[in-house]
């Protein structure tokens, strides 16, 4: 196994410093019940937080002195933690759907496609349309541009266009975004 010419650096701790961590001479000081308790010198501010029988957790480092406070350092880490769980689960991702239609698609066809597209706006999800040309279908291909106006017109109040209808080989491609 081959060492290191050099001693790996410590690893870097997340988190606000605790108890013995505080590096400062002096320090302001706030407890239990959120008052002040003064300025006074790191020692006897770790005294207070042990006497209490919680950790003395530095909130804002960059103050003059750096202000702590007497708190349960691991209720404060589980809440912290709690709250960015919170965060995460209201976080809407926004998925893209897709909707293939043909060029000569039958009325009721049309309305069943877009009836799910509708479904998609309400959920906040972007929908791609794919109208697939088969054959000879790409000889009219105005048929195709005709039926993407079509689908832009009919959700123009919901929807916006976010990429315009374009040919890519045999297929036209069109993706619109809820409003």
């Amino acid at each position: 196994m081959a060492r290191r010419p050099y001693a790996a650096p410590p690893p870097k701790k997340e988190g606000p410093r605790v108890n013995e961590e505080i590096r400062v001479a002096r320090v302001l000081l706030i407890d239990e019940e959120g008052e002040k308790q003064g300025v006074m010198p790191v020692e006897a501010a770790i005294e207070a937080a042990q006497e209490a029988g919680l950790d003395l957790v530095e909130v804002s480092p960059n103050a003059d002195p750096p202000v702590c406070k007497i708190v349960d350092y691991g209720k404060l880490k589980y809440e912290a933690q709690k709250k960015r769980a919170q965060a995460r689960k209201k976080q809407k991702t926004q998925d893209i759907k897709e909707i293939k239609i043909r060029p000569n698609i039958d009325e009721h066809d049309y309305q069943v496609k877009a009836k799910a597209m509708t479904r998609f706006f309400e959920d906040g999800d972007k929908v791609k349309v794919t109208l697939r040309f088969r054959g000879r279908e790409m000889a009219h291909q105005d048929r195709g541009m005709d039926v993407m106006n079509r689908v832009r017109d009919d959700f123009a109040e919901v929807a916006k266009v976010e990429f315009a209808p374009k040919l890519e080989g045999r297929q036209m491609v069109m993706v619109l975004a809820p409003r």
